[in-house]
């Protein structure tokens, strides 16, 4: 009988299956319900031998655990007769509209298993895990793009004069880059690119140690920092990436709205990265029940030797103040909150689901304070070295900014996370 497929699983893109003569397929069997994918980009794509879908199993009701592949050809190994993977209708999406996708139809079929039983999910985290570091890059690179072309619009569009007197006495208003709120959006933004870059670039440093290290120690805490890092980056950058093109579109005003701008287009690409390769309420549930829960907080605490590390080293640098003392303050309140959090989540893990956003939200606030003191550090350096490129002084200004406006959200996030489960689960009247 037809399987009907699931939504619970995704393709990524199109997989094509092992190439004549290069490998020998295993036996194959039949499809359990529950190993499908419905959303499937580039779906039915077909290259010259062989076309093929991967699938992930899941375990529990129907799914088995384990990952294969669903050739509708193949080469060198007879498919199952009649075998098909057709890709359904065309979905009409809100965005990323260049990158069709459709459902993969696995119904019924048979495949071939491409790795042990039960080991579908690690294999799926291999691949996933890169594509949820893809995805950060990808609303890294929206954020730019956003605010570069919100500043350009903002330093061009005039609009009444500066609350402080004339700026412009030349025109008849002033750019409207003169008033408070315009510069707060664009420094927000600007902010959340410079700090998503600082953490991109240290990611890339950690994932090239991992695999090419020679010392084996190096290798393994590089790949368990990386692993602690992946959900922030895939989840704190894309929120942030979001919040950015928005306020940029904001700095347009109604031009904004229109597609002329371009500037809708940057806001509806940026949504879909809070919900592919694992929505960002997955990625705060894997960072505080997997990845720091899960190991009695080990790898936190190899990041806060970095943060110890860099306090110790700036503590008495008075230039350095403003930056160093509240990343100090924030680690020491990372580590009572995080044991505070643990503590009400082995009693009652709904507590671990109803603080793991606005946990996931104050760790990549600690990840973006440190990585912009080691910025303000540097720049510093550079400047009383005499060093007088323009670029240093504007790190600092940026610096000063994103620990003066955007840091003390964690205050409230740390106070609503506190706030605990009860106020969420005791609702079944409100939600009838």
């Amino acid at each position: 009988s037809a399987r009907t497929p699931c939504a619970r699983h995704r393709q990524g893109r199109p997989q094509n299956g092992p190439r004549s003569g290069r490998q020998t397929l295993p036996p194959h069997r039949d499809l359990a319900d529950g190993e499908c994918l419905l959303f499937s980009r580039n779906g039915n794509h077909a290259d010259e031998e062989q076309q093929g879908r991967r699938t992930g199993g899941r375990r529990g009701e129907g799914g088995t655990g384990d990952t294969g592949r669903v050739p509708e050809m193949a080469h060198g190994a007879r498919a199952p007769r009649g075998n098909r993977a057709p890709g359904g209708r065309r979905e009409w999406k809100m965005a990323i509209r260049g990158d069709g996708s459709c459902p993969t139809n696995l119904a019924p079929a048979g495949g071939w298993s491409s790795g042990g039983p039960n080991k579908g999910l690690t294999a799926m985290f291999v691949f996933m895990n890169a594509a949820r570091l893809g995805v950060g890059m990808q609303s890294l690179g929206l954020t730019e793009v956003a605010y570069q072309n919100a500043l350009i619009y903002a330093k061009d569009r005039i609009q009444m004069r500066s609350l402080s007197g004339v700026k412009a006495k030349d025109r008849l208003a002033d750019p409207i880059i003169v008033h408070p709120d315009v510069r707060k959006m664009l420094l927000t933004a600007k902010a959340y690119a410079e700090g998503g870059r600082a953490m991109a670039c240290y990611c890339a440093m950690l994932l090239d140690k991992y695999l090419y290290h020679p010392d084996e120690k190096v290798r393994k805490d590089s790949d368990e920092l990386l692993a602690l890092l992946t959900p922030i980056v895939k989840a704190f950058i894309t929120d942030n990436g979001f919040a950015a093109t928005v306020m940029c579109q904001q700095v347009f005003g109604g031009h904004g709205y229109i597609k002329e701008s371009g500037m809708e287009q940057f806001v509806r690409d940026a949504r879909i990265n809070m919900i592919y390769e694992g929505t960002n309420t997955v990625q705060s549930l894997d960072l505080l029940g997997r990845k720091i829960l899960g190991n009695n907080g080990a790898s936190l605490k190899k990041f806060g030797k970095l943060v110890g590390a860099l306090v110790e080293q700036e503590g008495v640098n008075e230039k350095m103040a403003e930056f160093i003392n509240p990343l100090a303050v924030l680690g020491d309140q990372m580590t009572k909150f995080t044991t505070e959090i643990g503590f009400k989540g082995f009693q009652n893990p709904d507590e671990v689901g109803a603080a793991a956003v606005d946990y996931l939200r104050v760790a990549g606030h600690l990840v973006f304070a440190y990585f912009f003191a080691r910025m303000a550090q540097v720049a510093l350096r550079e400047i009383a070295a005499g060093n007088t490129d323009p670029f240093y002084p504007a790190k600092l200004q940026t610096a000063r900014f994103y620990f003066a406006k955007l840091l003390p959200e964690t205050a409230t996030l740390m106070r609503t996370a506190r706030a605990g489960a009860k106020s969420l689960m005791d609702t079944d009247l409100a939600l009838a």
